[in-house]
């Protein structure tokens, strides 16, 4: 897939350094500005002070996890678009998260072009 010039934002949260990485360069490489916050509390910092576009999301993370980070941003933004990333298993809180209002899921390990065409269809629906 040949990269486009996005001037889209997109906020990478999870709490492994190297699964944000890779989410990152995968988002990166089509064009999209990408930040990254390792975990919840720099998750709403991030958020607030940049106002991203998209927010894909890490279901599972120590201390406050993605279903709390969720609710919070939307709290902070009801219009917040968010994308929750989960492995195989934790379907009942993805399930949960939708019903929070996030957008998509993805499952790890993550299809690059499973995860583009996600946060592409959640800027769409603007």
């Amino acid at each position: 897939m040949k990269p486009r010039p996005y001037t889209e934002s997109v906020l990478v949260v999870d709490d492994t350094e190297f699964m944000a990485r890779v989410l990152a360069d995968m988002l990166t490489g089509a064009g999209y500005r990408v930040l990254v916050a390792l975990g919840g509390p720099e998750a709403l910092k991030v958020y607030e002070r940049e106002l991203p576009d998209v927010v894909t999301l890490d279901v599972v993370m120590p201390g406050m996890d993605g279903i709390q980070v969720l609710r919070l941003l939307r709290e902070i933004d009801p219009a917040c678009r968010v994308i929750m990333v989960s492995a195989v298993g934790h379907e009942a809180r993805v399930l949960e998260a939708v019903q929070l209002g996030a957008r998509n899921y993805v499952l790890k390990p993550v299809d690059k072009d499973k995860l583009l065409g996600a946060v592409r269809r959640a800027l769409d629906e603007y």
